[in-house]
């Protein structure tokens, strides 16, 4: 059986500042209008807020490789729909434009 990691509450506050700072820049460059970048610059921002969400609330960053890779396959699948969405709505694109 594995210990249960304990963590100091100074880190939990330092997550939730990290968080807390990461949403105030994602409005911020929403406000900013950056055109073809907002998407992905709020899927980055967005994705590091998960990450530290999932590293030390969820207790991932101290856990077995077996709960890693199972979370790690979740976002496999995840960037694979987004793929196949993205060659979807492409050839859609495409086909009504010779029209």
């Amino acid at each position: 059986m594995s210990e249960h990691h304990v963590m100091p509450l100074k880190t939990y506050f330092k997550v939730a500042g990290g968080l807390v700072l990461l949403t105030i820049l994602t409005v911020v460059f929403h406000e900013m209008k950056m055109g073809a970048l907002a998407g992905p610059v709020a899927f980055l921002i967005a994705a590091v807020k998960a990450s530290l969400v999932l590293l030390y609330f969820m207790h991932l960053k101290y856990d077995n490789m077996t709960n890693r890779v199972i979370f790690g396959s979740g976002f496999f699948f995840l960037i694979l729909l987004f793929a196949f969405s993205y060659v979807d709505i492409w050839t859609r694109i495409k086909s009504f434009s010779t029209l």
